[in-house]
Parts: C-alpha cells; sequence; structure tokens
C-alpha cells in the first residue's frame, strides 16, 4: 500500500490554515468531496531497501535502529488510517471533534459513542486532506463508549483488528492520534496497567483529543480504541469491538437517529460538494500570525452561497476578508435551503 506522509493542503470544518514565510509550510483544510485514493490495508511488512546492497548484516541493522526510528515508522503505517471526525446538531452548529480510525477499505469506522450523541451529520478527515460525508451509524454501544460509523468513500487505508490480542502487564502499545490535533496526535509509546474483557487501563496520560484514536500492536493491528483520557488512559479491547461488529446485519445500511423513518425522505439531505481553502493573506504571513473566527453560511436551494455573516471574528481585517471572499464560492448539492457555521482557524507555524 502506498501510504504517504500527511500533507495538510486542504481544508475542513476546523478549517487550519498555515502561512508560507521564513521556510514555513502552509496547510489548510476545508469540508467537501475529495478525490478518491487508491488504498488497502495497512500492511506490516518491512520495505526492503533500494540501490546498492547493504554490507550490514541483519542483527546489525536492527540494533542499529533506535526506538524512535520505530515509533516514527509504525506512526507513518498507522497515520493515513486515523481520522478528524467533526459532529453536527440539526441547525448544523460543531457538537463536538474527535479522533477516530478506519476499520474497512469501504469507509466503516471507528469512534466513541460520546462523539455522535446528540449529532445528526458528521464529516470525517484525514490527514492528507481526504473529506468524507458520513452517511450514519451502524452501531453504538453506551456500555462500551464505542460506536461504529460509516463514511462515504470508495477506497480508503484501513487498520487490521487484532481480535484475539492477549496483552498481559506491562505490554508495550501505541496510541496513534489525528495529524490534525497537532503535537497532542504524536505517537505514545505506552504500557498496559491492567487489563479485563471489556476494558485496558494504561498506564500514562494521554489528552483530550486521544479519544477514539487506535491502540496498536508493534506490528500496526489495533488492540484497542481509547475511551477516556487524562491522567488515567482508559481502553476499549478489539474483542469487545469485534463483538460489536459482529451484530452489525449484512447489508445493514448506516443511518442518524434523528433521520430514521419508516417514511422514505423526499428531499435529499444536502451536503457541500465544493469548498476550497481560503489562502493565508501575504500581508499577514508574519511570525505567530493567527487567528480563530467564525462564519455561518446560508445556501439556497440550488446550493449557492447568499449570505456570510461573521459570527466571531479572527481578529485580523485582512483574515475575515481572505475567508469571506473565499466562502463565497463555496457550493452545496441542490435540495434545499440549509445553513451551516464554519469555524475558520488561521495559524503560523
Amino acid at each position: 500500500m502506498n501510504l504517504r506522509p500527511p500533507l495538510l493542503r486542504y481544508a475542513l470544518w476546523l478549517v487550519i490554515f498555515a502561512a508560507v514565510g521564513c521556510g514555513r509550510k502552509s496547510t489548510s483544510q476545508v469540508v467537501g468531496d475529495s478525490p478518491s485514493r487508491s488504498t488497502s490495508p495497512v500492511s506490516t511488512a518491512a520495505q526492503a531497501p533500494t540501490g546498492a546492497p547493504s554490507t550490514t548484516s541483519a542483527p546489525e541493522a536492527k540494533a542499529n535502529q533506535s526506538p524512535s526510528s520505530d515509533l516514527a515508522r509504525l506512526e507513518t503505517r498507522v497515520r493515513p488510517s486515523v481520522i478528524w471526525v467533526s459532529v453536527f446538531d440539526p441547525k448544523g452548529n460543531l457538537l463536538r471533534t474527535q479522533s477516530g480510525f478506519f476499520i474497512s477499505a469501504d469507509g466503516r469506522f471507528v469512534t466513541t459513542e460520546r462523539a455522535i450523541e446528540g449529532g445528526i451529520n458528521a464529516v470525517a478527515k484525514t490527514a492528507d486532506g481526504g473529506i468524507y460525508n458520513v452517511t450514519g451509524i451502524l452501531s453504538a454501544s453506551k456500555a462500551l463508549d464505542v460506536a461504529v460509523l460509516h463514511a462515504d468513500v470508495k477506497q480508503v487505508a484501513f487498520l487490521e483488528l487484532n481480535k484475539t490480542a492477549n496483552l498481559s502487564q506491562g505490554a508495550g502499545v501505541v496510541v496513534v492520534g489525528s495529524a490534525l490535533a497537532g503535537s497532542e496526535g504524536s505517537a505514545r509509546e505506552m504500557t498496559i496497567a491492567s487489563r479485563d474483557a471489556e476494558r485496558l487501563e494504561i498506564a500514562g496520560a494521554t489528552p483530550q483529543t486521544s479519544a477514539g484514536s487506535p491502540v496498536v500492536s508493534r506490528d500496526g493491528e489495533v488492540v484497542g480504541v481509547v475511551t477516556s483520557t487524562g491522567e488515567r488512559t482508559i481502553a476499549r479491547p478489539s474483542a469487545a469491538l469485534a463483538s460489536l461488529l459482529s451484530g452489525v446485519a449484512a447489508g445493514a445500511q448506516p443511518n442518524w437517529p434523528a433521520t430514521a423513518s419508516a417514511t422514505p425522505r423526499t428531499t435529499p439531505k444536502p451536503r457541500l460538494v465544493y469548498a476550497p481553502a481560503p489562502a493565508f493573506p501575504p500581508r499577514a504571513s508574519l511570525p505567530g500570525a493567527s487567528g480563530t473566527g467564525r462564519f455561518r453560511l446560508t445556501f439556497d436551494a440550488r446550493g449557492n452561497v447568499t449570505n456570510i455573516q461573521i459570527i466571531q471574528s479572527t481578529g485580523n481585517q485582512l483574515f475575515d476578508q481572505s475567508a469571506i471572499s473565499t466562502l463565497q464560492q463555496w457550493r452545496s448539492s441542490p435540495g434545499q435551503g440549509w445553513a451551516v457555521t464554519v469555524p475558520v482557524t488561521f495559524r503560523t507555524r
């Protein structure tokens, strides 16, 4: 599988931009449809070196590999499958954003049950700029605080579940968060403090953004999903997740609770089909330049933006002008008039 390093060059509901200047790279995400990506399950096979044969023996080469380089390689393999899930309420307002990860090439993914509570729509974003509409929930458990949803994709990278993992106390695991969470999403080496059939307690603290992240073994297989963060990290083992998945009937259709009905929908739910990223204003490309604002977009039945309201200014007129100029170009699918509030962040790294 060709798993590319994260390139944050697009935009999402939580739009993040970085300026080009003084050697800085600019990145952006927006919510909308993205090209399909031809991918496959995360491979755990070591890559053979290219070029001239190495004169270093296998044992010597392994001895020269530092733990940090091993962790970096594992993070590179796992990261393309880890996503950033933004959930919205019936009015189009952002409820919450949390991590998750794909478990099948056709778009099934896992996050926490708390992440989707009260939501009727969501988008899933990958670190390489992929943005996918979430079609609904396939299964959820309040007791486990785990949910399985489906995203509208053709093919994506995904992680394999290790359904028979027998993790003993002291076993090493790695928690990999979303690259869109910044440094908080970096891979973390941790150890199992205790476990039972439905609970893994992991020694060490994790940030709030780690909720919904995969807990993986050294070979990149999922052994759990983080459900509680803080000074004590709690995860549900992959066996419990597999049990939840077994309850999903073949051919089951995902849905959101507020949209499930015996009466067929006569009007399709609108979705964004074109959402370019606002450009970082060149005159604002100074070290430390940043600003966050919220803009409410109103669409007509044809999918055109008819009004943009600044709910919260970024605090920088150049940022506001750039955001409004680009948001006016956004388009949604035809159907019915609707509105959505979009958080926009400009940040220089």
